[in-house]
This record gives C-alpha cells, structure tokens and sequence, in this order.
C-alpha cells in the first residue's frame, strides 16, 4: 500500500463516518415527527424503535457472512446510499406500512454499514501502525452535532421531513459514493492470541470481554440520548429549553474526548485511556444521580460525554488486535453488542425509574460502566501503544 493510498482512504472513511453521524442524528432526533406524521401510537412506537437495531444487529452478522466473498469496502460502498435513501423514504411516505418498510430497510443497512466502516477502520489503523480509530469516530460525533443542528432547523421552520430531509440527502449521497473511490481495505494481520489454529477464526471466549464493555457503552450512551432531557425537566425541574441542553453537551464532549483520544493512546496505551475513560464516565453519572440543580445534572452529563468518548472506538480497535486474521469478523459479531446495548439500555433505565426513582436509575449504568475497568487488560493483547517510541514495525510508513 502506497502512502497516498492509505492517506486518501484515512480520509474518504472519515467522511463516511460523518455522513452517517448526520444521517443517524437527523432520524433520531425526529422521532416525534415521525410518530405525528403516520400517527403512531405511543403504544406502537416501541415496536418501531426496538425494529431498527434489532435488524440492524441481523445486517451485521450478515456482513461478517458477506465479507468473505466481497471486500468491507464494497459493502460499504452500497450500504451508505441505501441508508441516506432510506431515511428519504422516512420523510416521503404517507401510510404506516411505507413507515415500516423504510425503517427496516434502514435498520438492516446501517448494520452493514456500521461493520464495514469498523472494519474499514481497523485495518487502517494497522497499516498506520499507530492509533487513528477514535479520529473516526469524531467525525461520527461531528456529523451527529451537524446533523442534530440541521433537524432543529427542520422544526423550527415547521419544514415537513421530506422537505427537510431531501435537499441533505441529495447533498450527501453524492459525497458519499465520490469519497467512495478511495476507501482501502485492509490485508490480513499477523498471527495474534485470538486466532484459532488453523488461522483466522475468532474465539468468542476471547472476545467476550469487549463484547460486555461494547453493550455498557451502549447502554450509558442510551441512557443519555433517551433520558436526559426527561431526567434534568423531571428530577431536577429545569426549563423545557434547558433540558434539550445536556445531550448537546454530551455530544460536544464527545467530540472533544474522540479528537484528541487517539494521541492519549499514542502516549500512555489503549489500556490506561479506556480506564481512565471508564472512571471519569462513572463519576458523570455519580454526579448526575446527586444533582440537586439543573446545572450540576447537565456538569454530569458534559463529563460524562468526554469519559464515554473513548470508549467504543477503542473496543473496535481492541478486536482488530485480539484478531489480527480475522478482524473484520471479529468486528461484525463485536459490533452487534452496540446494538444489544442500545436495546436494553432504555428501557431498563426507565423501567427502573419508574419502579424506584430516576436517580436510583442513573447508578445502574454508572456500575456496569465501572465494569470496564476490570475488563480493561483486554484492550491491550497486542502492542497498543502506536506512534511516538511505542510503534510496532511496519512496512508502510504513513505519516
């Protein structure tokens, strides 16, 4: 691989990652409008939700199955358009099946499209030679903050969806399919402890441990994007206006934790930042769960985003590790755990809540995130420590 080559994929990805960022945030968080425009029962929305990971679980254990035969890049490369297409379809429809149809046709795609850009990544980063996955993953962030930005526009303006979803998709699925052009794949690693025998196979028993760490990022994450706002209006009686607050600090935080993650892992290795990670993401939630005003609650969140942050993009890199010949199998069952962690996540929180208190709710996810911290000698099965004096040998040098 030339150094161009992996320079231009490095970048072609992020813009992948972005663009589904801008594409994830503009569904979610129009979900009230979605509900309104093909009159879904609160009864019936659930359904709907709980629909979309779950497929999107099944398009990416039918991605590890695909890449056997067809490249990460190639997957990717039709799995964007039809995600942006679908989320149009979203906007477009008028009956409830049309509703249906397009969200399980989003959720099937943007499991194919996860695993790929994952995959995509991790291979990079070994042909890198240093840590860049987190780098990826704040475009992710970025794209969500653009894309939120853009659905507030959308009700602010009382613009329908079609007519607010349109003129992004027609900006960004031509960006998409030219960046494209230049996404790399990867080749296979060297020989590494969680390989089976014959070379290649992916040992659950060895991946379990990020497979846990997967679902309680995912699970703290929701907890967030679901109840925050719910939690600072309810618990801490803040203003309507302030509490969409804290999600959007969340995100900036978690921006700020992925833009400059990678060079902590640079300098003091996967295993230290992902404690250190889980550590201060659990002091968020202590903080929140002891909040007795709305500003202390959003401190909470805001440390939170930044302690999170690190988290899911270096348990991506730690199976690429773990599995240097089979890394984008080990990426597609691993990347099903984001979804199972998205899935219990909200409703176990609210069922709590409910049951018991809100505050009480917020310690649940403040515990399996420490959780991490024991789990955190997996991140560091190989020489993670890329880039300054910690680089392993390479035969690229990328810059």
């Amino acid at each position: 691989m030339t150094d161009a080559r992996v320079r231009r994929g490095r970048g072609s990805l992020a813009v992948a990652f972005f663009v589904q960022g801008v594409t994830f945030a503009l569904l979610v968080t129009r979900i009230p409008a979605i509900q309104d425009r093909y009159g879904i029962s609160d009864g019936l929305l659930p359904v709907f939700l709980a629909a979309v990971p779950i497929l999107a679980g099944v398009g990416s254990v039918a991605t590890e199955k695909l890449v056997a035969t067809v490249p990460p890049s190639v997957v990717l490369r039709w799995a964007q358009p039809v995600v942006l297409l679908a989320l149009l379809g979203v906007g477009a429809g008028s009956q409830l099946w049309h509703v249906g149809v397009a969200l399980g046709v989003f959720g099937l795609a943007v499991g194919a499209l996860d695993a790929s850009m994952n995959m995509l990544g991790v291979s990079l980063q070994r042909a890198y030679g240093r840590s860049i996955m987190l780098g990826f993953h704040a475009a992710y962030s970025l794209g969500g903050i653009a894309g939120a930005s853009l659905a507030w526009a959308g009700a602010h303006w009382h613009l329908s969806l079609f007519v607010s979803y349109l003129p992004v998709v027609a900006l960004l699925l031509p960006l998409a399919l030219a960046g494209s052009r230049w996404y790399v794949d990867g080749e296979p690693g060297g020989d590494g402890a969680g390989e089976a025998a014959g070379g290649g196979g992916v040992a659950f028993k060895l991946l379990l441990p990020l497979c846990f760490v997967m679902t309680f990022a995912y699970i703290g994450d929701s907890t967030v994007s679901n109840w925050s706002a719910k939690y600072l209006q309810d618990v801490l009686h803040s203003s309507e206006e302030l509490a969409t607050v804290p999600y959007n600090a969340y995100m900036v935080t978690t921006l700020l934790g992925r833009a400059v993650g990678d060079l902590g892992v640079r300098r003091f290795g996967a295993v230290a930042v992902v404690r250190a990670g889980a550590v201060l993401a659990a002091l968020g939630f202590a903080v929140v769960a002891g909040a007795q005003g709305a500003w202390v609650g959003m401190a909470g969140f805001t440390v939170l985003g930044l302690g999170l942050s690190v988290v899911v993009p270096q348990t991506f890199a730690a199976a690429g590790r773990l599995f240097p010949g089979a890394s984008d199998a080990a990426v597609a069952r691993l990347n099903v755990f984001n979804y199972v962690g998205f899935l219990i996540g909200s409703p176990l929180v609210g069922a709590l809540g409910d049951a018991w208190s809100y505050r009480g709710a917020m310690m649940v996810p403040m515990v399996l995130v420490l959780v991490t911290v024991v789990y955190a000698t997996s991140f560091g099965v190989r020489a993670d420590r890329y880039g300054g004096g910690h680089e392993r040998p390479r035969t690229v040098d990328v810059g």
